[in-house]
This record gives C-alpha cells, structure tokens and sequence, in this order.
C-alpha cells in the first residue's frame, strides 16, 4: 500500500504531538511531507530526523541557524520566516493538519486550501476571524476541511450520511473550565496558574484561559456557524463537566445523536487521518458503568458572557469575528502576564467591540489588516489590574 503523505503545520504543539504519536504508531503508512514550529529548533530537528520529513520550518527567523545546525548532514530542507511557512503550507499533501495557534495559522491555511488538498483544521481562529473568506476559498479550489477540534469532529462524524435540512439543533458540549463551580467574587480572584489547570483536557496556556472564560466556547459557536450552515438559530451550547459526550446533533424526528469518547485530542486527529475510514488509537475505550453519571446544564453568561459576545459578533458578521478573535488573544495574553484581571478578560473584549463597525473583510488581506487594527485598539484600551 502507497504511504499517504502528510504536513502537520504546528507539529510542536500539543495538536502537533498528538498527530505525531498517531503516525509514530504506524510510520510505514505515512510520509511526512512538511513539519513547522513557532519557536522551538530543537524539537522541531528532532521529530523532522525522526519522520524524514521533507521541509523543516521554523516561524522564527532569529532561530534558523539553531535548526540549520541540527539537521546538518541530513537532505531536509531548513527554513523559517512567514513566507517559508506558506511555501511549505503549500506542498502537495494527502492531508495538511493546521494546528498553528493563533492569526498566525491564517496564511498557511489559506496556502493549503489554495492548493485543493485535505485540511485537517485544528485552527478556529482561521474560521472565526475568515469565516468567508476562507469557505469560499474551499468552495473555489476545490479543498476539504476536515474539523479536528473535538466538538466539531463530533458534530462531524454524527451528520455523517444526513441532510442539514434536516438538523433540528447543533449542540456544542463544553467541559465549563475550572471556574464553572465559581461565584463571581471567587472569578475576580482567579490567577493564571489555576486559570491554566484544565480538569479534563491536557493544552496549552491560551486554550486552557479560554476554556476557562468560556471564550474557547463562543469561538466554537462561530466556527460551527461556518463549518455547519444550518443558521445560528439552530446552534446551541450546553456544559457537560465529564467531557465524555463531545456534541450533539437532534434530528427534526426527535432523534439525537451523539459522538462519546474520551477526554484525548487523538481520537478526533485519528478521525481525521483515517477520514472516511478508522484507525486505531491507544486510548482506553470508555467504561460507562464506571463513568456512572453524565450530567448537563445550561451555560451561565452572567458570570461567563463569552458566548453571549461570541454570539453577538456571529450575528453582525462582516468583520466583527475577527475583533472578537484579535482583542481575546490580547486580553488572554494580558492575564496570563499579570496585567489584566480574569474577569476583566470578557469585560475588555466587549469595550474593544464597543462602537467598532468596520467593513467586512474581502480578501486574506483584509483580514490580517483588520486583525492588526484590532489589536491596536485592543491594546490601547488596556487598563491595569
């Protein structure tokens, strides 16, 4: 059998390892193409000696010599910079996993979109911040986006064979962080460290603080509206504390379907990968009898009104999402350094959205120039703690 090829963009990251440890499992059926990191040479070295990949990029240009030296006496190809990382994006793949955090990702997404293959997309910022743009990209190239993100593979796998016109509702689940047992003077209180510590999900700082805010959720809610064209009406968030059923999907016969597994990124990479058939993962199948209870409530937007914001700015559209998106990271980036308030998070992206109407973005360009904007004002409006 012809081993599929394949680039993970952001192969240092928590998206990126995972993906890894699944072709590590069965390295004679894949080849890797194009691996990329932000920062990280040295690892980056290591796992690009380790799969024989192709191209090895690095974000950072000040770091290009560090890599250069590791993979001295090898044939992979160095490089780094914004334009290495598109060059790369832009290879021949089976698959391209985009798991770049952050507006960062947006490019190089676009460069493997642009090129018609099979996108593993594990960066939402690039359907909430270039929702058209970048659905009528795929609809142009003829591309497939595949979710990778939990919730929406789930939704993924349970539309599999069924007809939107017949979805009744989406149903996103969301663990509620480690804050969603908290009253409001205990959020105000909150600190990085505990903000970080995910009970049920193993990621990075920015993922844990959103999931803390709920804001990991809103940004879902725009990403499904692009990814699952049923209207937002018909998209809804529910907390599940067990993380154990991952979204759901109500048909207009009654009938509800959902996708369960556990609490590890691998089994929706795995769907990915295999897409539309199965592989094997290493991860422990559920015991429900253990599990015992699964519980569900209503999401709580007085103390948490990310969703509420993420909501608004999917109803204005245009190039509101992309505010959204651009003031969280700097408000995000601001508690985690100590400089902004855990509550004040959602409170200053709703002061940067404040009287803001800017034009709908036509183009990749327009986008990354609206997002710069919007971390301008998003910066200029900080307050200290």
């Amino acid at each position: 059998m012809t081993a599929r090829t394949i680039s993970i963009l952001g192969a240092t990251g928590s998206i990126g390892a995972s993906t890894l440890d699944l072709i590590r499992r069965e390295k004679n059926k894949w080849r890797v193409v194009a691996l990329t990191a932000n920062g990280n040479a040295a690892e980056l070295a290591t796992l690009a000696r380790e799969f024989g990949a192709e191209v090895a990029v690095v974000a950072d240009e000040a770091r290009l010599p560090q890599l250069r030296e590791a993979l001295a006496g090898t044939n992979i190809h160095a490089a780094a910079g914004t334009s290495a990382l598109t060059e790369a994006a832009s290879r021949p793949a089976d698959i391209t996993v985009a798991a770049i955090v952050g507006c960062a990702g947006l490019a190089p997404t676009m460069a493997a979109i642009e090129n018609g293959g099979t996108i593993g997309l594990a960066n939402k910022e690039s359907l909430v911040s270039a929702g058209e743009v970048l659905t009528k990209a795929v609809a142009r190239h003829g591309a497939t986006l595949l979710p990778v993100d939990s919730e929406h593979n789930a939704i993924f796998q349970c539309l599999a064979g069924n007809d939107l016109e017949h979805v009744r509702w989406i149903t996103l689940t969301a663990s509620g962080g480690p804050f969603r047992d908290w009253s409001h003077d205990q959020l105000i209180q909150a600190t990085p460290a505990q903000a970080v510590k995910h009970p049920n999900w193993d990621m990075g700082a920015k993922i844990s603080v959103d999931s803390a805010t709920m804001f990991n959720k809103g940004l879902e809610l725009i990403e499904a509206f692009h990814l699952f064209p049923v209207g937002l009406e018909r998209l809804r968030i529910i907390v599940h504390p067990q993380s154990i059923v991952h979204s759901m999907v109500e048909y207009r016969d009654g009938s509800t379907l959902a996708q369960l597994g556990p609490s590890d990124m691998r089994v929706p990479i795995a769907s990915t990968l295999a897409w539309p058939q199965r592989m094997d993962t290493p991860c422990e199948p559920l015991d429900l009898a253990q599990i015992g209870t699964l519980t569900f409530r209503a999401p709580d937007e007085e103390r948490f009104p990310a969703t509420r914001l993420a909501r608004q700015a999917a109803e204005a559209g245009g190039g509101i999402p992309a505010v959204l998106n651009a003031a969280n990271e700097i408000a995000v980036a601001a508690f985690l350094a100590g400089q902004l308030g855990f509550t004040r998070i959602a409170a200053h992206v709703e002061d940067v959205l404040s009287g803001f109407a800017p034009p709908a973005p036509a183009t990749l360009e327009d986008v990354i120039a609206l997002d710069a904007e919007a971390r301008h004002r998003a910066l200029a409006l900080m307050e200290p703690v």
